[in-house]
């Protein structure tokens, strides 16, 4: 090995230059300073490749774009699952900031400490999480109702995080909104919401038909109501079984 050659820390392959020729990591990692903070912020923000760009590709030609990250380019777009985490954070900061009552999600059982009350408070702190699991209900009809599509299962659920993700976002505008002015508007929301994802949906598989269009509320609506019940059903199941255990 010559003086001027190291070992690459990732893959151990011996390295000449600046940049490993195998994994592409540099030689020697610049320090974390303002500069890098700065930096990875204007990363995500950039237009192209970033936050901003996929939110335009996504409300101005959702199928199109989400079938080309799919089939050919997925450096264009943000990662879908990056995408619906940090869209749900974006409004989950603002419901928590200016506490709305009118929660994404509302559930009022018998008691505030049965096992399905402390799913659904679960689910109202962590509504990234929560929405990749409501996606892979909703991922379930779509399948069975586009399955002559010939999409799989999780091309149909990266579509979702991209669709979602945007819904999160139309809550946060809404959310945003009713905080500054009080004037309540969330139920408006959710409206909005839920139309521009059956859009969004019918967009990708076929946005000639108008049929597309109400398949995919179908499915939405259907997947939706498919993980509630089943969030009630595994709570009251696992309430039964604490109580059976405890007799």
């Amino acid at each position: 090995m010559t003086p001027d050659m190291m070992n690459c820390r990732n893959c151990n392959t011996m390295v000449s230059g600046n940049f490993c020729c195998h994994c592409g990591q540099p030689l020697q990692l610049s320090r974390i300073d303002v500069h890098y903070i700065l930096h990875e912020i204007r990363h995500v923000l950039h237009f192209e490749k970033g936050i901003l760009y996929t939110i335009k590709e996504l409300l101005y030609r959702p199928g199109r774009g989400i079938k080309e990250f799919i089939k050919d380019d997925r450096s264009r777009l943000v990662k879908p699952m990056l995408f619906i985490v940090l869209t749900s954070l974006i409004y989950t900061s603002i419901n928590h900031l200016f506490h709305i009552e009118q929660e994404y999600v509302d559930y009022s059982g018998d008691t505030k400490n049965s096992t399905t009350s402390i799913i659904f408070n679960w689910i109202q702190n962590h509504y990234g999480y929560a929405n990749i699991m409501m996606g892979i209900f909703i991922a379930f009809w779509l399948k069975l109702i586009y399955r002559a599509y010939g999409y799989n299962f999780f091309e149909i659920l990266i579509l979702l995080c991209f669709v979602m993700g945007v819904g999160m976002l139309v809550f946060s505008v809404f959310a945003l909104f009713e905080g500054i002015t009080k004037i309540p508007v969330m139920e408006i929301a959710g409206v909005v919401g839920i139309s521009y994802c059956a859009w969004a949906i019918g967009h990708f598989f076929d946005r000639k038909k108008v049929m597309s269009y109400l398949k995919a509320l179908s499915a939405y609506v259907l997947g939706m109501i498919t993980f509630f019940i089943s969030v009630i059903l595994s709570g009251f199941l696992i309430d039964l079984f604490i109580k059976h255990v405890g007799a």
